[in-house]
């Protein structure tokens, strides 16, 4: 899908969408339940969708009601998946089952795109190789076969902390205790921290021993809940971004106690604002690339912390840098830093492109109201924010959009 986006400034009152990231935690908690919870607040999302289908496929039963889902949890300890787990293009969907398929004796098989499957798995790859588990990762599948022991397991830090939440979902099921030892540096903290609050609301514990160890209890059960996904803050980023550059937006739907790390956007953006700074994204790699295209238009920057970015739905800094240069941006890409110039700003003379990249395609479309152009590949938006271009226009930005 092509669309096109003219030059405009945004006013009007737009409510954050529900947090993918809670809601897939939420639903999983749900489906791990022994009876009915109720998880309000859910979009419809592709990501979503995936964990939902995870999720029947393990043997919970999903009940959509408008923006609800209604989940009659099964006992996974009991049950092995019998169904094949598609996980579509959501990375967090197949790294959070993955261990949850490993409890049982039984061999499960989770399918995804070609692009997800190239993300990194080596640290489960290593983890069951140690414990002699299977675990074979091919072009659109992974195939693993427990039975998962309680133990003391060593994860790396430095990676995604999908990892980590994914252990966390099916330690407590496991007979026995387990400890979890997270060598430093923890990136992304304050994802896991959004897992372990998921835990907690449905019954289940898991504490920190110290700074970079935590204790989970063995025999735990999930309990029922009837619950709600509050706002997310890495989807209210691009709004806040467009009143960064002149636009007069009201935001409502956002937990001023929440603890997503990506709450950090508005002094980052201040920032941006008032200089060219230096900001470490080590904690929210998912705000790099509205990040980038405010400091493309305003000031420049340099951003530290941004190795990551390599292995998410594109290789974020990279096809930034590409896009941002069709603006007469000029971006240099290192290992871990990437710097923005400040430049004569300007409409792009070519049609950008989304790489298959909901952030890219949504960062690209706030630099458009201040230039006028188009994307190609703007579909990318349906992973974790199908309606975004409708609420863009509700704010007074016309977009026209071409399926052809």
């Amino acid at each position: 899908m092509k669309v096109s986006i003219s030059k405009g400034i945004a006013k009007g009152f737009v409510e954050a969408p529900p947090s993918k990231s809670m809601a897939h935690r939420m639903l999983i908690c749900a489906g791990l339940s022994n009876g009915r919870s109720v998880v309000h607040g859910i979009s419809k999302s592709m990501d979503v969708l995936a964990t939902i289908d995870c999720l029947e496929a393990i043997g919970a039963v999903c009940e959509a009601q408008e923006d609800s889902i209604i989940v009659t949890g099964v006992d996974i300890t009991k049950v092995a998946p019998k169904k094949i787990l598609k996980c579509r293009e959501s990375g967090s969907t197949l790294r959070f089952f993955i261990p949850l398929c490993l409890i049982s004796g039984e061999t499960s098989v989770l399918e995804g795109s070609e692009g997800l499957l190239k993300r990194p798995m080596g640290v489960y790859k290593s983890l069951c190789d140690e414990r002699g588990l299977e675990f074979t990762q091919n072009t659109n599948s992974c195939i693993v076969k427990g039975p998962l022991k309680s133990g003391n397991f060593k994860i790396p830090g430095n990676i995604s902390s999908q990892f980590i939440s994914g252990l966390l979902f099916a330690l407590p099921l496991l007979q026995g205790d387990s400890t979890l030892t997270i060598t430093p540096p923890i990136e992304s903290r304050s994802y896991i921290e959004m897992t372990i609050s998921a835990l907690h609301s449905f019954g289940v514990k898991a504490v920190w021993k110290d700074e970079n160890t935590l204790f989970i209890k063995g025999n735990q059960s999930y309990l029922p809940q009837d619950t709600t996904v509050e706002g997310d803050y890495s989807n209210a980023a691009f709004f806040e971004a467009l009143n960064t550059l002149g636009s007069d937006i009201e935001i409502g739907n956002l937990n001023p106690q929440s603890i997503q790390g990506d709450k950090v956007y508005t002094p980052m953006f201040q920032q941006l604002t008032l200089g060219t700074p230096t900001l470490n994204i080590t904690d929210c790699p998912d705000l790099g690339p509205i990040l980038f295209s405010v400091a493309a238009a305003k000031n420049g920057g340099v951003f530290t912390g941004t190795k990551r970015l390599k292995i998410k739905e594109s290789d974020r800094a990279e096809v930034m840098a590409e896009e941002l240069r069709k603006f007469g941006t000029a971006v240099t890409v290192y290992e871990d830093e990437v710097v923005i110039y400040p430049a004569d700003f300007h409409k792009p003379e070519s049609a950008l492109f989304g790489h298959n990249d909901h952030r890219i395609v949504m960062s690209l479309s706030v630099l458009l109201t201040l230039t006028g152009g188009s994307i190609e590949g703007a579909e990318a938006v349906s992973k974790s924010f199908p309606d975004f271009f409708e609420k863009l226009d509700s704010l007074g930005i016309e977009v026209a959009k071409n399926d052809n």
